[in-house]
């Protein structure tokens, strides 16, 4: 029986973060979600279980009135979710894509992660 395009990102996504655990090294993961309205990241603590930083398209940002799910509103995510995790005190952090394609606003938050200083 064939799997749904649903079933089919799950599975993958699956398959990426268990890889992810392995070649992490005990670092912190930067996961990735996104929904045709909207994206949010999050640096995770897998030994723990605990959110270290979380950023999203929905919160306001000083100098910006608008949310959405553009490439813009993932950098801006991006920048966001790495000044965070930067004062906790992370500096390099595993990608998770979280089955996602890399391209488009995966890449753009991305890229904008790593301008603000996240190493990954």
């Amino acid at each position: 029986m064939a799997l749904s395009p649903r079933d089919s990102m799950l599975k993958r996504a699956q398959r990426v973060r268990s890889r992810l655990k392995k070649v992490g090294a005990g670092r912190a993961r930067l996961t990735v979600f996104r929904s045709s309205k909207n994206i949010s990241a999050q640096v995770i603590d897998d030994a723990k279980g605990v959110t270290l930083a979380a950023a999203s398209s929905l919160e306001k940002v000083e100098g910006s009135k608008a949310k959405g799910s553009d490439k813009d509103a993932a950098a801006r995510v991006g920048r966001l979710v790495a000044e965070r995790a930067k004062a906790a005190g992370i500096a390099e952090v595993v990608f998770d894509r979280g089955g996602y394609i890399y391209h488009g606003r995966v890449k753009a938050l991305a890229d904008a992660a790593r301008e603000a200083g996240l190493d990954f």
